[in-house]
C-alpha cells in the first residue's frame, strides 16, 4: 500500500465521519432510499467496529468518540436500546451489540453491560430448526443463512465466555456444525447462501434444502464468523477452537481457485463466465479482512497473507477512485441480496446479478476499512 493510498483512505474516512450522524449516516444507502429515520442495524454496526479498530491502531480519539456517540444515540442508561425489539427475533440485530463489549471495557459504564444482557436475551427465545440451528429471522421459518453466523455467533461466544461461565459455548459450535453438514458443497468446498430445513421455500432444493448458488458476500460473512468466533473461544476449548480454524482454512482453500487475477472475487463466485457477473467489493473486502486477521491471530498460516493482501489491492485498483470534485469513491458494492421475502429472490444467478450495484455503502466500506486496519496493524 502506497503512502498516497493511505492518505486517500484517511481523507475518505474523515469525510464519512464529517457527513454522518447517528440518524443520518452517509454510508447507509438503504436508509437513504427509504427516507426513514435510522434504526439499530448491522450495517452501522460494521462501520462502528471499523472505527473502534482504527482507534485501537492510531490512538486518535476522534474514532473512539464517534463510535461512542453513535452507539449512545441508541443505548439508554437502563440498557434498553432505541428501536431494537427482541420479539423481532432477527439475527442481524445482534451484530451491532458486539461493539458494546469494547465500550463497556473502556468506559466501565454500566449501561453497556445492561444492553449486552438485554440483547443476549434474544438468543434465549430465538426460534430454531429441529437440529438446533437459529432461524435467520422469525419471518423466515426454518431458514439458516450464512450471514447469520457472523451476525450472532461471535457475540454469543464472547458473551458466554465473559459473563456466563461458558455455559452455552457448545451451542455456538453446534450452529457451525449444522452449517457444515447441511450447507457445504462437497464438490467445491464452498457453502450455499441459504438452507431451508423444511424444504418448503421455492428457492430450496427439494432434496438438500439448499439455495442454488454461492453468493460472495455470504461466504465473506461466514469466513469472518469463523475468525471472530474462534477469537472469542476460550483457550480451554482447544478442540472447538481448532474445529473453527479448520473450517476457516478449508473454506479459504476452496475459494483460492476462484480468486481473479486482480485479487478480487466474483459476485456469484463459481460462475465467472456468466455474462454480467462482476468483481464485487463487499465480499472481497470481507474475505481480505478475514484472511488478514486470521493470519495475525495464528488461525491461518502466514502464506495466506498474500491472498488477503492481493484481495485488498484489487479493490483499491479497480474500485477506489477520485471523482471530479476530488472526493474518493468506493464502488462495485452489491446493495443487498437475500432469499425469499416480499420480492421473488430465488437464489438464481440472474437474481444475484439483478440487485443494484452502488458506491460508498457500508456493506462494502466497512469490510474495506477493516481490511485496511489489518494492514496497518502489520505496518503496511
Amino acid at each position: 500500500m502506497t503512502e498516497q493510498t493511505r492518505k486517500n483512505i484517511d481523507a475518505y474516512i474523515d469525510g464519512l465521519l464529517r457527513n454522518s450522524t447517528p440518524n443520518r449516516p452517509v454510508w447507509n444507502k438503504e436508509l437513504q432510499l427509504w427516507g426513514k429515520d435510522n434504526k439499530w442495524n448491522y450495517i452501522d454496526g460494521c462501520m462502528i467496529t471499523a472505527m473502534i479498530s482504527l482507534y485501537e491502531i492510531t490512538g486518535d480519539e476522534k474514532y473512539y468518540l464517534f463510535a461512542k456517540d453513535f452507539v449512545d444515540y441508541f443505548v439508554e442508561e437502563d440498557g434498553t436500546i432505541r428501536t431494537y425489539k427482541i420479539e423481532e427475533y432477527n439475527l442481524d440485530n445482534i451484530n451491532t451489540a458486539s461493539n458494546l463489549f469494547y465500550l463497556y471495557d473502556k468506559s466501565r459504564e454500566e449501561k453497556y453491560k445492561l444492553a449486552l444482557e438485554h440483547v443476549r436475551k434474544q438468543l434465549d427465545g430465538m426460534p430454531r430448526t429441529a437440529e438446533g440451528s437459529f432461524w435467520h429471522k422469525d419471518i423466515y421459518p426454518n431458514q439458516v443463512w450464512l450471514d447469520g453466523l457472523y451476525m450472532a455467533e461471535p457475540f454469543y461466544m464472547r458473551y458466554e465466555t465473559r459473563f456466563n461461565k461458558m455455559e452455552n459455548c457448545q451451542d455456538v459450535i453446534l450452529q457451525f456444525k449444522n452449517v457444515e453438514k447441511n450447507m457445504k458443497d462437497q464438490k467445491t468446498g464452498l457453502y450455499y447462501h441459504g438452507y431451508d430445513h423444511s424444504r418448503e421455500m421455492y428457492w430450496a432444493d427439494p432434496v438438500t434444502g439448499c439455495s442454488k448458488n454461492f453468493w460472495l458476500r455470504s461466504l465473506g460473512w461466514f469466513a469472518l464468523a469463523l475468525v471472530e468466533t474462534a477469537q472469542a473461544t476460550d483457550e480451554t476449548l482447544y478442540y472447538e477452537r481448532r474445529y473453527l480454524q479448520t473450517l476457516l482454512e478449508n473454506l479459504i482453500d476452496a475459494l483460492i481457485p476462484y480468486q481473479h487475477e486482480s485479487g478480487m472475487f466474483y459476485q456469484v463466485v463459481a460462475h465467472p463466465e456468466v455474462e454480467g457477473n462482476y468483481l464485487e467489493t463487499s465480499g472481497t473486502g470481507l474475505l481480505s479482512y478475514a484472511i488478514l486477521k486470521g493470519v495475525r491471530l495464528g488461525f491461518l498460516a502466514p502464506r495466506y497473507r498474500e491472498i488477503g493482501q492481493k484481495a485488498f489491492d484489487g479493490i483499491v485498483e479497480k474500485y477506489l477512485s477520485v471523482n471530479e470534485e476530488g472526493e474518493l469513491n468506493l464502488s462495485g458494492i452489491c446493495l443487498v441480496a437475500g432469499l425469499g421475502g416480499k420480492t421473488h429472490r430465488d437464489g438464481t444467478i440472474e437474481y444475484y446479478l439483478s440487485e443494484p450495484v452502488v458506491e460508498n455503502e457500508a456493506k462494502g466500506v466497512a469490510p474495506f476499512l477493516l481490511a485496511y486496519t489489518e494492514l496497518l496493524r502489520c505496518g503496511d
